[in-house]
């Protein structure tokens, strides 16, 4: 088994700014040494040789100790400020090993090894006054000074969370815009599918439609063969446009795909009557004919409605006649509503999957819409759309 990691363990690799920083705060800590060194030589009353060693042998061992002040920050900064107690060429290290905690340690640890400086710096004074300053001046000045390196190292360390906290949001303002991209992507997709559903579905229905009617009509009249031929080809190859159509739009940028609106629904009439559909159009609200005009999205979903409603009446209730009433007026609702008889003939898909009603019962939620469909009284089928009609 691998021993357990250390805490405080080095990382691999310091960045360079970094350690300019650190050769830096070492030159200003070898600095102070020599100035306190400089005094000491020309004190009237020196201190004993043996002291001047270890203040001298401790300042430097200080000063060579800030390497490692990243790595060790607390440790060394209690160090230092011990060791002031009796070194005074140590102080600049100790002040630098002070704002090193500040910066990098929490504010208990500051606390702590500000008191033991300031607790060793004052003992060093208690000890060996100085002459020439008065005392309450030397102690004020103790205080300060460690107080401003504190200050220093905090306002060192907030700006560098402040950073840290903009650069957190960034990143994360960058991966909500990735995620909000995927998920726009993802529901063009599922708008692209739906109407790759919509479309092609009204469009095969069409054909089975007149497939089943070649298939069954085979002593027709030549002219009635030919005719439904033509719709069969028609209808095939709209499909096929369609699906290019699609398909081209999955290779271009969203929002390109041609999207139908409410007078496209006269077009979906006519190929219903094409299809032998008995079918009356009542527009009481004027939108198939351009009268009034509706948003494009309730545009839209009046369309989708009307074709679905038409796909099912010819899947499930062959030869019925089919009503498509719409009503309604500006700033209030649109209602449309298609219903089929009782079906004539047996239906060629007994029961359907219920893909499409939920689709459209989706498209009816996200504009606000309320959809409701089921049997009638008489045997048939209704479908009602409620959209409210903003101007």
């Amino acid at each position: 088994m691998n021993g357990p990691t250390t805490a405080h363990a080095p990382p691999p690799r310091q960045p360079l700014r970094d350690r300019l920083v650190d050769c830096v705060l070492i030159a200003l800590a070898v600095a102070l040494a020599l100035i306190a060194l400089q005094v000491q030589t020309t004190e009237p009353d020196p201190l004993p040789t043996g002291l001047l060693v270890a203040d001298r042998l401790t300042g430097l061992l200080g000063c060579i100790a800030l390497w490692w002040r990243r790595t060790y920050p607390v440790q060394i900064g209690i160090a230092l400020a011990a060791t002031s107690v009796y070194s005074e060429t140590v102080t600049g290290a100790a002040i630098v090993a002070l704002f090193t905690v500040a910066v990098h340690s929490s504010i208990r640890a500051t606390a702590t090894v500000c008191a033991i400086s300031v607790a060793a710096l004052s003992t060093y004074q208690l000890v060996w006054p100085d002459q020439s300053t008065p005392p309450l001046t030397v102690f004020t000045m103790i205080a300060l000074g460690n107080a401003a390196t504190v200050a220093w190292g905090l306002t060192i360390r907030n700006r560098r969370a402040l950073v840290t906290s903009l650069r957190e949001r960034a990143a994360a303002a960058e991966v909500e815009a990735q995620l909000r991209a995927e998920r726009s992507e993802r529901e063009a997709r599922e708008t692209i599918a739906r109407e790759m559903h919509d479309v092609l579905g009204h469009r095969l229905s069409l054909l089975s439609v007149h497939a089943g009617a070649l298939a069954y009509a085979r002593t027709a009249p030549p002219d009635d063969v030919g005719r439904a031929a033509e719709v069969v080809r028609e209808n095939a190859h709209r499909a096929l446009q369609d699906l290019r159509d699609v398909i081209g739009v999955l290779r271009a940028p969203v929002g390109e795909l041609p999207m139908p609106a409410a007078t496209d629904v006269l077009q979906l009439v006519e190929d219903a009557r094409a299809t032998g559909t008995e079918v009356t159009l009542l527009d009481d609200a004027g939108l198939t004919t351009g009268a009034r005009t509706i948003p494009d999205v309730q545009g839209r979903t009046l369309y989708r409605m009307v074709q679905e409603s038409l796909t099912n009446a010819r899947k499930h209730a062959p030869g019925a006649p089919v009503t498509v009433r719409i009503t309604g007026r500006p700033d209030d609702v649109v209602v449309a509503e298609v219903t089929n008889a009782r079906p004539a003939a047996t239906p060629q898909y007994p029961q359907g999957s219920g893909t499409g009603l939920r689709g459209l019962d989706e498209r009816t939620r996200l504009v606000n819409g309320a959809l409701d469909h089921g049997p009638t009284d008489r045997g048939g089928w209704r479908v009602r759309l409620r959209l409210p009609w903003p101007t």
